[in-house]
């Protein structure tokens, strides 16, 4: 059976005030998810299954909490004895690798932090990661040229980066993680709960973006995973013995939302399908194949997923699918619904935050809302003054936290008081994200306050892609913005003036685009480049990307 009754109050709810007014989430004093929970199903019931695992290549795995405690335990003998411990911090770049799984659990069984990264960043990225984390370590799927731009990113950086292992592949200079797991124990005896973590201290960290500089390291504590009770039991309404599908690479916060900590809390095992490259007709194949329950994914796969015919997929197993990331187009929840009998629930949240609001499942949706607020969040709209707004009125999305940080918040930013100051004081945590509430409670998001552009899911900073422009000697100024896409829901804009003795032309464009590919992730280039004289700014000096967008843009 599920271990959801020993951290909540209640798990049957009549309706969505109940469920609100309620529901109590329950932190133990030292809880460890690696002890917790991996450890008590791998001792009352080895053979649950907890993962189910596939590839392109026909690969796949079926794994079991007794079998991936001994991996775990494997794992954290490993980085044990290659120096890892508690409070050390290791950078996670593994993909869709099955290998996550053991190295995060590790990690929480040691007592050290992890920070998840994408298999996309470059040397540029990988330095600053490195520096900002302190990470000590790095665990990095063989990809590409990742491991070598780690080697470079490591050169640069001095002594900070001190162990690399490699999953998939031997390379010079790393340690070839197959091959030293394998001489490990199976064993890894547990510690008196004295010696646990506490449950204010650092688990995971995360890198989000912003426009006011480079990306925050978001810290989450050994508590955070209870905080995904809310997501998978009450908002994804995953179940006993269910089957769980998120789409998500490991390196991205909404992989913990999806892949691990509240699937299992409630009892469901989780699907993970690690694709190189995005298939809508391989995605539905998969759902299909191994009878996925429950589904969630952003509007962007949605939008191909409908393009499908999906009447010829046996979708019997698939009893529920929900929808975050970027705003819904209402035509895609109609399309989908009319193709699968599905409706799409909707929810929002952030890197600092678990579900926050969501479209639970005592509630009608209602295409292209928010939903209403997760129990234990006390949501409230602000003016620039900080005062309430009216119902209908627009304003920002605030947290109240004068009774204490709801279940899964964030404690701040790593190493930086003045930014988590900023956002959280005067017992409001500032979302930055603008929406508005109907008279029926659903709030409607407007947009960010602070510019971040959400692309296919991806959330890309502007000022992160703008630093990397400023770097090529054609670009003497430049903004970036998000332009709207019908696909993507946004793509990167770029606004450039140039440097003299430079003309605007298509060969100079797709340069421009090509440089920031090799300089940064991928996702980040700008997919539409417009060359000006001047860019639009205010009496101080500063950008006016509102006049950039447009207000048709600004409000979309």
């Amino acid at each position: 059976m599920s271990l959801l009754k020993k951290y909540v109050n209640r798990t049957e709810f009549s309706s969505y005030e109940d469920y609100y007014d309620n529901l109590r989430i329950n932190a133990p004093e030292h809880f460890n998810f690696a002890y917790d929970v991996l450890d008590v199903y791998a001792d009352t019931e080895p053979d649950r299954l907890a993962l189910v695992w596939c590839d392109d290549n026909g690969d796949e795995a079926f794994i079991t909490f007794g079998a991936l405690r001994e991996r775990v335990n494997k794992t954290a003998n490993l980085f044990r004895q290659l120096g890892i411990g508690k409070d050390d911090h290791v950078l996670l770049i593994l993909k869709g690798r099955h290998e996550f799984w053991n190295c995060l659990l590790a990690l929480h069984k040691l007592g050290a932090v992890a920070i998840p990264a994408t298999h996309m960043l470059k040397d540029h990225d990988l330095c600053y990661r490195i520096k900002l984390g302190n990470a000590k370590a790095a665990v990095c799927v063989h990809t590409d040229d990742l491991l070598q731009q780690v080697d470079r990113a490591q050169a640069e950086t001095g002594d900070i980066l001190t162990v690399k292992i490699s999953v998939g592949k031997k390379e010079a200079g790393w340690v070839d993680y197959d091959e030293a797991v394998a001489a490990m124990s199976t064993d890894f005896p547990t510690p008196p709960k004295s010696e646990w973590p506490a449950n204010d201290d650092i688990m995971l960290l995360y890198f989000t973006s912003g426009t006011s500089g480079f990306p925050k390291m978001v810290q989450h504590d050994f508590a955070y995973p209870l905080g995904h009770i809310l997501t998978a039991t009450f908002w994804q309404n995953v179940t006993e013995g269910g089957l769980h599908y998120t789409v998500a690479d490991t390196g991205w916060a909404k992989a913990v939302w999806g892949k691990i900590y509240g699937q299992w809390l409630t009892g469901s095992a989780v699907f993970v399908y690690d694709n190189d490259r995005f298939s809508a007709a391989s995605v539905m194949e998969k759902i299909v194949q191994y009878k996925v329950t429950t589904f969630c994914a952003p509007p962007t796969i949605y939008r191909f997923l409908i393009k499908e015919d999906l009447s010829k997929y046996d979708l019997s197993a698939l009893r529920y699918a929900v929808v975050a990331g970027e705003p819904l187009n209402p035509e895609v929840y109609l399309r989908f619904l009319e193709k699968t009998g599905l409706r799409l629930m909707e929810a929002y949240g952030q890197t600092e935050l678990v579900v926050t609001t969501a479209t639970w499942p005592w509630m009608e949706p209602k295409p292209g809302s928010m939903g209403r607020p997760a129990a234990g969040y006390q949501l409230e709209l602000h003016d620039a003054d900080g005062k309430p707004v009216e119902v209908g009125e627009e304003g920002e999305l605030v947290v109240r936290t004068t009774h204490g940080k709801p279940p899964g918040m964030f404690g701040g930013y790593y190493m930086d008081p003045e930014q988590t100051k900023s956002v959280w004081h005067d017992g409001f945590y500032h979302t930055g994200d603008v929406a508005w509430q109907d008279a029926d409670g659903y709030l409607w998001y407007v947009g960010r306050s602070d510019d971040v552009i959400k692309s296919s899911g991806y959330r890309i900073g502007p000022f992160e892609v703008e630093s990397v422009l400023m770097q090529h000697p054609a670009v003497l100024e430049c903004a970036i913005t998000g332009a709207p896409d019908p696909v993507r829901g946004q793509v990167v804009k770029a606004t450039i003036v140039l440097a003299r003795g430079y003309t605007a032309s298509e060969i100079l464009k797709a340069e421009l685009q090509q440089f920031v590919k090799n300089t940064t992730a991928p996702y980040k280039y700008p997919r539409i480049v417009e060359f000006v004289t001047a860019l639009p700014k205010t009496i101080s000096g500063k950008i006016r990307r509102v006049e950039i967008r447009g207000d048709k843009e600004r409000h979309a």
